[in-house]
Protein backbone atom coordinates (compact mmCIF):
# COMPACT_ATOMS: atom_id res chain seq x y z
CA UNK A 1 0.00 0.00 0.00
CA UNK A 2 1.44 3.31 -0.89
CA UNK A 3 0.97 5.71 1.63
CA UNK A 4 -1.12 8.81 1.07
CA UNK A 5 0.45 12.43 2.31
CA UNK A 6 -2.35 14.33 1.56
CA UNK A 7 -4.38 15.05 4.80
CA UNK A 8 -7.43 15.81 3.69
CA UNK A 9 -7.37 12.04 2.24
CA UNK A 10 -6.14 11.26 5.85
CA UNK A 11 -9.31 10.22 7.45
CA UNK A 12 -12.56 8.80 6.24
CA UNK A 13 -15.38 9.10 8.24
CA UNK A 14 -18.72 6.84 8.26
CA UNK A 15 -21.87 7.59 10.70
CA UNK A 16 -21.76 5.22 14.04
CA UNK A 17 -24.46 4.21 15.97
CA UNK A 18 -23.87 2.58 19.39
CA UNK A 19 -26.02 -0.42 20.48
CA UNK A 20 -27.02 -1.98 23.58
CA UNK A 21 -24.16 -4.50 22.99
CA UNK A 22 -21.58 -1.87 22.43
CA UNK A 23 -21.98 0.44 25.36
CA UNK A 24 -19.59 -1.55 27.60
CA UNK A 25 -16.77 -1.50 25.07
CA UNK A 26 -17.66 2.20 24.79
CA UNK A 27 -17.08 2.60 28.58
CA UNK A 28 -14.36 0.45 29.10
CA UNK A 29 -12.54 2.34 26.08
CA UNK A 30 -13.03 5.44 27.33
CA UNK A 31 -11.73 4.31 30.54
CA UNK A 32 -8.66 3.29 29.46
CA UNK A 33 -8.21 6.81 27.72
CA UNK A 34 -9.10 8.92 30.82
CA UNK A 35 -7.03 6.39 33.37
CA UNK A 36 -3.86 6.72 30.70
CA UNK A 37 -3.44 9.91 30.10
CA UNK A 38 -3.97 10.92 34.08
CA UNK A 39 -1.00 8.01 34.77
CA UNK A 40 1.36 9.46 32.36
CA UNK A 41 0.60 13.07 32.72
CA UNK A 42 -0.27 13.64 29.03
CA UNK A 43 -2.27 16.31 26.75
CA UNK A 44 -4.18 13.25 25.37
CA UNK A 45 -4.90 9.86 24.66
CA UNK A 46 -6.33 7.77 22.46
CA UNK A 47 -7.42 4.09 21.52
CA UNK A 48 -7.62 2.81 18.09
CA UNK A 49 -9.19 -0.66 17.26
CA UNK A 50 -7.86 -2.29 13.85
CA UNK A 51 -10.69 -3.09 11.18
CA UNK A 52 -8.91 -6.36 10.01
CA UNK A 53 -11.60 -5.99 6.96
CA UNK A 54 -11.10 -2.93 5.95
CA UNK A 55 -7.59 -2.73 6.68
CA UNK A 56 -7.56 0.52 8.87
CA UNK A 57 -7.54 1.90 12.32
CA UNK A 58 -10.79 3.60 14.11
CA UNK A 59 -10.60 6.11 16.63
CA UNK A 60 -12.91 4.34 19.60
CA UNK A 61 -12.21 6.73 22.63
CA UNK A 62 -10.35 10.18 22.81
CA UNK A 63 -9.37 12.19 26.58
CA UNK A 64 -8.06 14.91 25.85
CA UNK A 65 -7.76 17.30 22.47
CA UNK A 66 -9.54 15.87 19.66
CA UNK A 67 -12.59 13.51 22.00
CA UNK A 68 -15.21 16.22 20.49
CA UNK A 69 -15.15 14.98 17.19
CA UNK A 70 -12.26 12.21 16.22
CA UNK A 71 -14.06 9.03 17.80
CA UNK A 72 -15.17 7.16 14.80
CA UNK A 73 -12.70 8.34 12.54
CA UNK A 74 -10.56 6.08 10.17
CA UNK A 75 -7.38 5.58 8.62
CA UNK A 76 -5.36 3.32 6.51
CA UNK A 77 -3.72 0.76 9.10
CA UNK A 78 -0.35 1.26 7.92
CA UNK A 79 -0.16 4.87 8.00
CA UNK A 80 1.84 6.58 11.28
CA UNK A 81 3.25 5.43 14.65
CA UNK A 82 0.28 3.97 15.05
CA UNK A 83 0.07 1.91 12.07
CA UNK A 84 3.65 0.72 12.79
CA UNK A 85 3.13 -0.49 16.38
CA UNK A 86 0.09 -2.05 14.70
CA UNK A 87 1.74 -3.63 12.32
CA UNK A 88 4.62 -4.77 15.06
CA UNK A 89 2.79 -5.40 17.70
CA UNK A 90 5.58 -3.93 19.07
CA UNK A 91 5.69 -0.57 21.87
CA UNK A 92 7.06 2.95 20.84
CA UNK A 93 8.24 5.85 23.05
CA UNK A 94 9.42 9.36 20.36
CA UNK A 95 10.56 11.74 22.52
CA UNK A 96 11.46 14.31 19.17
CA UNK A 97 8.23 13.52 16.73
CA UNK A 98 9.95 16.11 14.67
CA UNK A 99 12.97 13.83 14.31
CA UNK A 100 11.53 10.64 13.32
CA UNK A 101 10.94 9.09 9.64
CA UNK A 102 7.91 6.99 10.81
CA UNK A 103 6.46 10.04 11.84
CA UNK A 104 3.03 10.90 9.97
CA UNK A 105 3.16 14.84 10.33
CA UNK A 106 0.01 15.18 7.69
CA UNK A 107 -1.97 12.32 9.68
CA UNK A 108 -1.61 14.05 12.82
CA UNK A 109 -2.23 17.74 11.09
CA UNK A 110 -5.93 16.05 9.85
CA UNK A 111 -6.66 15.80 13.56
CA UNK A 112 -6.03 19.59 14.53
CA UNK A 113 -3.76 18.12 17.37
CA UNK A 114 -0.09 17.71 16.41
CA UNK A 115 2.01 16.27 19.01
CA UNK A 116 5.45 16.64 20.20
CA UNK A 117 6.12 13.38 21.71
CA UNK A 118 4.21 10.08 22.15
CA UNK A 119 4.23 7.02 23.44
CA UNK A 120 2.35 4.00 22.24
CA UNK A 121 1.73 0.15 22.86
CA UNK A 122 -0.31 -2.23 20.91
CA UNK A 123 -3.62 -3.96 22.63
CA UNK A 124 -2.74 -7.49 22.24
CA UNK A 125 -5.00 -10.44 23.63
CA UNK A 126 -4.45 -14.46 22.79
CA UNK A 127 -1.52 -13.40 20.03
CA UNK A 128 -3.98 -10.86 18.37
CA UNK A 129 -3.80 -7.21 17.44
CA UNK A 130 -6.97 -5.75 18.40
CA UNK A 131 -5.73 -2.28 18.22
CA UNK A 132 -3.13 0.71 19.23
CA UNK A 133 -2.94 2.40 22.86
CA UNK A 134 -1.34 6.50 22.31
CA UNK A 135 -0.06 9.15 25.01
CA UNK A 136 0.34 12.63 23.01
CA UNK A 137 2.69 14.43 25.04
CA UNK A 138 3.15 12.87 28.01
CA UNK A 139 5.32 14.47 30.87
CA UNK A 140 9.09 14.49 30.59
CA UNK A 141 9.46 12.16 33.26
CA UNK A 142 6.71 9.48 31.80
CA UNK A 143 8.57 8.83 28.49
CA UNK A 144 12.04 9.15 30.27
CA UNK A 145 13.29 5.10 29.52
CA UNK A 146 11.92 1.85 28.85
CA UNK A 147 10.52 1.18 32.33
CA UNK A 148 7.75 3.42 31.43
CA UNK A 149 7.28 2.05 28.33
CA UNK A 150 7.01 -1.43 30.03
CA UNK A 151 4.51 -0.09 31.90
CA UNK A 152 2.39 1.36 29.24
CA UNK A 153 2.77 -1.92 26.96
CA UNK A 154 1.33 -4.13 30.47
CA UNK A 155 -1.35 -1.03 30.86
CA UNK A 156 -2.72 -1.82 27.35
CA UNK A 157 -2.00 -6.03 27.71
CA UNK A 158 -4.77 -5.70 30.39
CA UNK A 159 -6.86 -3.31 28.33
CA UNK A 160 -7.07 -5.66 25.49
CA UNK A 161 -7.92 -8.73 27.99
CA UNK A 162 -10.97 -6.68 29.47
CA UNK A 163 -12.07 -5.51 25.82
CA UNK A 164 -11.94 -9.18 25.20
CA UNK A 165 -14.36 -10.03 28.01
CA UNK A 166 -16.63 -7.56 27.01
CA UNK A 167 -16.79 -7.59 23.07
CA UNK A 168 -20.40 -7.18 21.89
CA UNK A 169 -20.20 -10.87 20.34
CA UNK A 170 -19.08 -12.33 24.34
CA UNK A 171 -21.59 -10.37 25.95
CA UNK A 172 -24.40 -11.60 23.22
CA UNK A 173 -23.31 -14.69 24.15
CA UNK A 174 -23.36 -14.69 28.01
CA UNK A 175 -26.83 -13.34 27.38
CA UNK A 176 -28.06 -16.21 25.36
CA UNK A 177 -26.22 -18.63 27.93
CA UNK A 178 -27.88 -16.83 30.90
CA UNK A 179 -31.77 -16.98 29.78
CA UNK A 180 -32.66 -19.88 31.58
CA UNK A 181 -31.39 -18.53 34.77
CA UNK A 182 -33.42 -15.28 34.14
CA UNK A 183 -30.75 -12.50 34.38
CA UNK A 184 -27.77 -11.11 32.50
CA UNK A 185 -24.54 -11.53 32.75
CA UNK A 186 -23.61 -8.28 30.53
CA UNK A 187 -23.42 -5.28 33.43
CA UNK A 188 -21.42 -8.28 35.40
CA UNK A 189 -19.17 -8.49 32.95
CA UNK A 190 -18.68 -4.71 32.55
CA UNK A 191 -18.06 -4.89 36.44
CA UNK A 192 -14.95 -7.06 36.06
CA UNK A 193 -13.74 -5.91 32.97
CA UNK A 194 -14.00 -2.09 34.95
CA UNK A 195 -12.53 -4.00 38.23
CA UNK A 196 -9.42 -5.64 36.27
CA UNK A 197 -8.65 -1.79 34.31
CA UNK A 198 -9.41 0.03 38.51
CA UNK A 199 -6.77 -2.96 39.69
CA UNK A 200 -4.43 -2.51 37.24
CA UNK A 201 -4.55 1.67 37.49
CA UNK A 202 -3.94 1.72 41.15
CA UNK A 203 -0.67 -0.68 40.74
CA UNK A 204 0.75 1.75 38.14
CA UNK A 205 0.15 4.52 40.00
CA UNK A 206 1.94 2.97 42.96
CA UNK A 207 5.14 1.94 40.55
CA UNK A 208 4.56 4.98 38.58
Amino acid sequence: MTPRTDSAAAFSSSPTTTTVADAPRSELLQSVVDVARAIFGAEASSVFLLDEEADELVFQAVSGQGEEFLVGRRFPAGRGIAGWVATSGEPMVVDDLSADPSFDRSLAESTAYVPNALMAAPLISDARILGVLEVLDPSPQARSGVRELDLLAMFARQAAAALRVITPERVREAEERSVLAGHTLAGAQREDALRLLGSLERLLRGVG
